[in-house]
Order: structure tokens, then C-alpha cells, then sequence
């Protein structure tokens, strides 16, 4: 029986081995990201700051939506030394230390040339990112994508708690340069495990099931997409994103607040993800997206009903929902975002499909607490349920399409 123990165990770590090198980089994403946006906007809202210029802090994260402008450089160039993705991997990723060292020197420096270098920090971790997604497309078969999906959602959930709950969380105990440091070392050594990676021996596993499809009607094909996923990320953030800082406002204290950010959200995020690849393999992709988007519904007008009522704990209560079901959303939106890649551009697809998406809906994350602000809390909650109800039908219903054209191109 011991024997036996010991073989299963064996086997789970085979299994998840190949996981690892994805895993460690999207902590680093999300510590990174997560550091250098995610507390600010609520310890400058402890200290005063509107609403208005709070929204404005979301242009931290502009880069990610905005990789489509280059990821063709990514898809074309082929730098002189490791793999086609993972030069650029290693070129993105050793750009982003030697910026985190830079700004680890300015904690006196003028705000304007720290959120130039914030910026371009988070350019080159999203460059990092498309250039790893293309490899995941290029080299992981379909059947495989979802345990990488959830690889990922783990990962960043893990580098949000790294980022935000530890560096943010113990910034009065270490200070701007050993935290940002501290940051540049993570990312350092979360690089190490992807050099051994077998991209060229891999190449060709993903499939590319679309890669005959002409330019014209890959744009036509990609644009519907798009606009689906442009419209569910606008409508998720605008029921779930601003929930911490109605927190804020309701009274709840910021370190409580900051508990929920830094450790609660990334820690459910990462049960989440780790259940949600069994789920959809269990039970399917549209099933999942429909069960899970009805609990960030049920949250919405928990959260609507709690500001109305001014109830703190009704409001936490609301905001840990919204969590958790948002949680089981992420592996299959992104495994179908890995589908819709496959094509002989992968990366320049990802980030149209991601970039060009985020970046569609970055003007409604800019502007919701300033509209939070006009209408107030309970009414602005009210009135992101139907945008959010119809943004993930018309999401379900895009990916349904795409799963039954593959169920019939099979037969």
C-alpha cells in the first residue's frame, strides 16, 4: 500500500513537471503586475485620492493591451540564440529586472518618471507574456492547454499574494528599494526552469488547425472574438474590479482591504484554478462559463443590496463570492483563447485576442469609480448586471460556436 502511495505520487509529479517552467514565469507576471499596480490605487485612496484619479492608476497596466502594436515583431524575428519563443522570453523577462533595479534607485524621483518606468516595466512583462503564450500554442497539444490554463491562473494568483500581500503588505518593514528589489530578484529566479525547456523538439505538438485560413477571413474570424471578449472583460471588471474600493468607502478598514487583495483574492483564484481544468474537462467549457458567470451575478446584486444597506460584512461576504466564481472563469476563457491562437501567427493572435480586448475595455476600468462616484454605490452595482448578463451570453455563445465547428470538422 505504501509502495503504491509512493508510485501514485511519483506519477502526480511526472505529470505536473512539464508544468512547472509555465507556472513559475506567471508568478512572476502576476507578482510583478501585482506590485506595481495593485496596491497603489488603495493606499492613495486611503490617503485621499478621488475616485477619478484612483481610475486613472489603471493606466499602469495600458501595456497589456496594447502588445497587438508589436507582437508581430515577436512572430516574424527570430533572435540569434535559444528558441523562436524563447529568446524573446528571456530578452522581455531580463528586461524587466534591469527596469525593477532602475526604479528600485527613484524612491524620491519625480511620480511622472516613476509611472514612465512602471509602464515600460509592464510592457516588457507583457511582451514576456505573448511570447510564452505563442509557445504553450505552438508546443502543447489541445487536450494538455487546460492544465497549462490552470498553471497559469495558479501561478499569477500565487505572484499576486507574493507582489501585493507580502511585498505591498510588509513595504513599512522594507521599504521602496528592498521591495522592488526583492521583486527583481523573484523574477530572476522564476526565469531559471524555462531555459531547459524543449521548444524545438516540441514544435508542431499544439496543432494548427487554422492555419490555411487566408488573412481576410482570419481577421473576420478573430474580430467576432474580440469583440466577445471585449465586452466580458469591460463587464467583469466593471461588476467585480471596483468592489475593493467600495470597501473603503463602506468603512472597512484598509488593511483588512488590503488582506482581501493581496492574499484572499489570489488565494481563491489559485483553488479555483486548480479545480476549474478538471471541471471543464468534467463537465465542458460552456457549462462552466454559464454556472460560473451566475455566481459573479449572485455577487453583483449581493454587493448592490449591501452598499444600499451599508452592511460591511454583507459587503466582504459579496466581494469573496465574486471571487470565487470569477476564479472558475479564468481556465476556460483563456484555454479558449489558446484555440482561437492556433494559426501561424500565435502570438500576434494572442494578443489581438487578449491585447486588443483588454485594451477595448480598458476605457470603462479607467472611468467606473468616477461613475461609481455619480451614481453612488448601490446604483452603479445594480446597473452592471444586465451589462454583465449580456456580455457573458454573447461570450458563451462564442465559444459554443467555435466547439461545435470543431466537433463537426472531426466527424
Amino acid at each position: 500500500m505504501h509502495a503504491l502511495a509512493i508510485r501514485d505520487a511519483r506519477g502526480s509529479l511526472a505529470a505536473l513537471r512539464p508544468l512547472a517552467p509555465f507556472f513559475c514565469l506567471y508568478v512572476t507576471f502576476g507578482a510583478t503586475l501585482g506590485f506595481l499596480s495593485g496596491g497603489a490605487p488603495l493606499i492613495l485612496r486611503a490617503r485621499g485620492l478621488d475616485l477619478a484619479g484612483v481610475g486613472l492608476l489603471q493606466l499602469i497596466n495600458l501595456p497589456v493591451g496594447l502588445t497587438f502594436l508589436w507582437a508581430i515583431l515577436l512572430d516574424r524575428v527570430r533572435l540569434p540564440f535559444l528558441g523562436r519563443r524563447l529568446g524573446w522570453i528571456v530578452v522581455a523577462q531580463g528586461a524587466t529586472v534591469g527596469l525593477l533595479v532602475l526604479l528600485s534607485l527613484g524612491e524620491h524621483w519625480p511620480l511622472g518618471a516613476l509611472l514612465a518606468l512602471a509602464v515600460a516595466t509592464c510592457a516588457c512583462v507583457a511582451t514576456m507574456d505573448i511570447a510564452l503564450e505563442a509557445l504553450v500554442v505552438e508546443t502543447v497539444p489541445a487536450e494538455r492547454r487546460a492544465f497549462v490554463a490552470s498553471a497559469k491562473l495558479c501561478g499569477a494568483s500565487l505572484g499576486g499574494i507574493l507582489g501585493v500581500g507580502v511585498l505591498v503588505g510588509s513595504y513599512d518593514v522594507l521599504g521602496w528599494r528592498a521591495a522592488v528589489l526583492a521583486c527583481a530578484l523573484l523574477d530572476a529566479l522564476c526565469l531559471l526552469p524555462i531555459l531547459a525547456y524543449p521548444e524545438a523538439r516540441l514544435r508542431g505538438a499544439g496543432g494548427d488547425r487554422e492555419r490555411r485560413t487566408g488573412s481576410l477571413a482570419r481577421l473576420r474570424a478573430l474580430a467576432g472574438r474580440i469583440a466577445a471578449l471585449g465586452a466580458y472583460f469591460a463587464a467583469a471588471y466593471l461588476i467585480g474590479g471596483p468592489n475593493t474600493l467600495a470597501l473603503l468607502d463602506l468603512g472597512v478598514p484598509l488593511t483588512r482591504v488590503g488582506l482581501l487583495t493581496g492574499t484572499v483574492l489570489p488565494a481563491v483564484n489559485l483553488v479555483m484554478a486548480l479545480m476549474a481544468g478538471g471541471l471543464a474537462a468534467r463537465f465542458g467549457t460552456v457549462r462552466l462559463v454559464v454556472v460560473g458567470g451566475a455566481g459573479v451575478l449572485a455577487a453583483g446584486g449581493l454587493m448592490a443590496a449591501a452598499c444600499l444597506l451599508r452592511a460591511e460584512g454583507l459587503a466582504v461576504a459579496a466581494t469573496v463570492l465574486n471571487f470565487v466564481f470569477g476564479g472558475f472563469l479564468g481556465v476556460p476563457v483563456f484555454n479558449m483563447i489558446y484555440r482561437w491562437s492556433e494559426g501561424p501567427r500565435p502570438a500576434t493572435d494572442y494578443a489581438l485576442l487578449f491585447g486588443a480586448a483588454f485594451f477595448a475595455a480598458m476605457p470603462l476600468r479607467v472611468a467606473a469609480p468616477a461613475l461609481a462616484g455619480w451614481a453612488g454605490w448601490p446604483g452603479y452595482f445594480a446597473a452592471t448586471l444586465p451589462l454583465y448578463a449580456a456580455a457573458l451570453a454573447w461570450l458563451a455563445v462564442t465559444i459554443a460556436r467555435t466547439l461545435r465547428a470543431d466537433r463537426e470538422r472531426i466527424r
